[in-house]
């Protein structure tokens, strides 16, 4: 996996193209503990991608090969691998943007899900093919799916493990959009430019409230959400966007 911390952007790539970026427990640890080390100090974003002709193809089969630990060993594992990149991924405290250059499988689709807003190219193939190989979804599949595009499509993506389209993959909300693929880095940079505008640290308080409340009674959630907003009103951001917006300017928010 290769990172790139330039200006401001936590870049990430998959570099196992001739596996077409297969995922190993090593490459979920690595993704893990990037994300954890993003801060609003030091990040305004992250963008997650893949190099050659995929984002990626899952989980990677030839380590699914080997034989099985003891029940409690296999889930110490996959707690600490791939149940760590959900839970560094929804903590992000600052936007993560899925830049998918190519086909998204099994837990490549998962973290497609769990990116806060993706591209697609418009000939990448998406499968949640958990089923294929006799597993359930992981990588925070069950959890993100059916709030994302509804509990009957998740249901039927996952049961069947069907393959579709990033257009398909659009019309679901998985992908924002499917974009030509001549087009994929400039509609990337022009929304991480964007992201950049604004001030990163509300955006962190946005992820964490719409996050936490995914799985609270509505009047738990608007009680979090209020003492967030308390956060946000006591900000730097919030006194520059009210003083811009009094003057007619355009905020300068400090990122």
């Amino acid at each position: 996996m290769n990172v790139d911390n330039d200006d401001g952007v936590c870049r990430i790539a998959f570099d196992r193209p001739g596996a077409l970026n297969a995922l190993t427990k090593d490459t979920a640890v690595q993704l893990a503990e990037t994300l954890d080390y993003v801060s609003v100090d030091s990040h305004d974003a992250v963008v997650i991608t893949g190099e050659g002709d995929a984002f990626s193809a899952g989980g990677d089969m030839q380590a699914l090969s080997q034989a099985p630990d003891s029940a409690r060993e296999s889930y110490e594992s996959v707690t600490d691998t791939f149940g760590h990149v959900v839970e560094a991924m929804l903590e992000c405290p600052v936007p993560i943007v899925a830049k998918v250059n190519g086909d998204a499988i099994g837990a490549g689709l998962a973290i497609v899900a769990l990116a806060d807003i993706a591209y697609a190219v418009e000939d990448a193939t998406f499968s949640c093919a958990f089923v294929r190989v006799g597993l359930i979804p992981d990588t925070g599949g069950t959890f993100m799916l059916p709030r994302i595009i509804g509990l009957r499509a998740a249901k039927r993506l996952a049961f069947t493990g069907e393959f579709f389209s990033a257009d398909r993959a659009a019309d679901l909300e998985l992908v924002n959009e499917a974009v030509p693929a001549d087009e994929l880095d400039e509609r990337v940079d022009d929304t991480v430019a964007t992201l950049r505008d604004r001030p990163t640290e509300i955006i962190g308080l946005m992820k964490q409230a719409i996050h936490e409340n995914m799985a609270r009674p509505w009047s738990e959630a608007l009680d979090y959400e209020n003492l967030l907003q308390v956060q946000a009103r006591t900000s730097d951001a919030h006194e520059e966007g009210v003083s811009a917006f009094l003057e007619g300017r355009e905020p300068e928010f400090e990122t």
